[in-house]
């Protein structure tokens, strides 16, 4: 089946995109898409943490104006939220990576583009209008390699780099396996040679990035480094020490190692660790505008919407894209308003309670 040309009236909310992906979808790309590492008990945990907070809502307290907007790098955005990078976007519509960034420039949303992207990185920016396009790189196992998509990100215009650091190895996707799922002609990491792909565990672990290798990228560069995949409290420590741009914490939505806790359960411990003076990203089970928020109160200075960009597109293309965001901010600002809080400065752990588990 191939994707609608305009919204349908039911779709009120995220889920509803993913219900009408699943319908869409051939069956080995959705298991693809939907799929995460082995019981897929992280991404399950993801999106039911939220959950553990429930909201204090502030009565009579005269908001009229709602403020969403965030100071990112030095750059402002009208919202705290960009698309995460999500690889093979033309698995969901042939626009692909292009399509999603339509949808994003058409709500004034920041994009970052995976290096693992079905579309040239030259191609995708530009559409981007307004907003911050930044770029996710996968360290390559040649180190010219990895420069050199360093400099066309640079050269493209990308003002951030984003470097994942959680995936040296794939995880164990054992619905993908069962599904047969197989690149279909036409969709292919077109940024990178086929040569440039690994086989074989011991070959990927030779070739994982390091601190040092961070250090390395951070010397050949002027964009800001931002490392994606941080869970643990003293990673996120090491990071700052290292004079990163910001981190991104995230269990790369349950993807790659399974048991994982979900990445909003870390929030506050990292950015008590951290302080407040350090930018805090976070990703992995945002489904709603009061998950969003909720993660803001938790520490987060924006968030990352990864699985829902690919629902969207497969519904609808670049329109269920720009659909969905919009769906999510108006989430975002009724929970503002309900909360009591005009701006995001005054959205804090005092708006939550959490569940006795």
């Amino acid at each position: 089946m191939s994707a609608l040309t305009t919204i349908p009236a039911d779709i009120a909310c995220l889920a509803d995109y993913r219900r009408y992906a699943e319908q869409l979808l051939p069956s080995p790309a959705w298991h693809y898409i939907d799929g995460a590492s082995a019981d897929e008990l992280t991404k399950q945990a993801n999106e039911s943490a939220f959950a553990r907070w429930q909201l204090i809502p502030r009565v009579l307290s005269g908001v009229m104006n709602i403020n969403t907007q965030v100071n990112l790098l030095g750059q402002m955005h009208q919202f705290p939220m960009l698309l995460a990078p999500v690889a093979y976007q033309k698995l969901a519509h042939p626009s692909g990576e292009v399509g999603s960034m339509q949808g994003a420039a058409a709500q004034d949303i920041g994009y970052i583009l995976s290096t693992l992207a079905s579309t040239a990185l030259e191609e995708v920016i530009d559409y981007e209008q307004s907003a911050d396009c930044w770029f996710q790189l996968y360290v390559q196992p040649d180190w010219h390699d990895t420069l050199a998509l360093i400099q066309r990100a640079e050269y493209a215009g990308y003002s951030a780099l984003v470097i994942t650091v959680d995936a040296p190895i794939n995880g164990l996707r054992n619905r993908e396996q069962r599904a047969g799922f197989v690149l279909p002609a036409g969709v292919s990491a077109v940024n990178i040679t086929a040569s440039q792909s690994l086989q074989g565990l011991q070959a990927c672990l030779n070739a994982a990035p390091t601190w040092q290798t961070i250090k390395q990228i951070m010397a050949s560069t002027h964009l800001p480094v931002i490392l994606k995949g941080i869970i643990a409290v003293e990673d996120a420590m090491l990071a700052k020490e290292l004079g990163v741009a910001g981190i991104v914490v995230s269990n790369h939505g349950g993807r790659v190692l399974d048991t994982m806790p979900a990445s909003v359960m870390m929030l506050s411990l990292i950015r008590q660790a951290v302080g407040n003076d350090f930018l805090i990203l976070c990703d992995s089970g945002i489904r709603r505008g009061s998950d969003i928020f909720k993660a803001l109160a938790l520490g987060a200075d924006a968030v990352l919407i990864g699985r829902p960009i690919m629902y969207a597109l497969a519904t609808a293309g670049p329109l269920g894209v720009a659909h969905m965001l919009r769906i999510l901010k108006d989430e975002l600002q009724l929970t503002m308003a309900l909360c009591g809080c005009a701006s995001i400065a005054d959205i804090s752990t005092k708006h939550l309670i959490t569940l006795q588990t």
